[in-house]
């Protein structure tokens, strides 16, 4: 009965340690994270190259890959097109704060396949 007990509040203790707090304003936090992304200056300049070669730009907020830097929790927004990732920007759930990705971290930013064959 000892270890049930343990382990019980252990996984009370632990469990808010793997998913950001959710802020209760419905979807405008989900909304909002993905604006903060869309709306920075270089992603709207790839995003405008890519929708002039006739690809499509998709941002994905991935809820259940949480990401932590310094003590704060952070959603990771992917910038895809053409099912390839560009670039993976991380938004504090209050829509706060954006971490920039490093350069040498990131994929090469380019255009899809689709986009670069469009443009010749």
């Amino acid at each position: 009965m000892w270890a049930v007990t343990r382990f019980l509040v252990l996984c009370f203790i632990c469990a808010p340690a793997f998913a950001c707090d959710y802020p209760d304003l419905g979807n405008m936090p989900l909304r909002r994270a993905v604006s903060k992304v869309k709306y920075l200056p270089e992603t709207q300049a790839w995003a405008s190259a890519a929708h002039e070669g006739g690809a499509v730009v998709q941002y994905a907020l991935l809820l259940d890959a949480p990401h932590r830097d310094h003590g704060r929790c952070y959603w990771p927004v992917e910038v895809r097109s053409g099912g390839a990732l560009w670039r993976r920007y991380y938004v504090s759930p209050d829509g706060k704060r954006v971490l920039r990705p490093a350069a040498a971290a990131q994929p090469q930013a380019t255009l899809p396949r689709a986009a670069t064959a469009a443009a010749r």
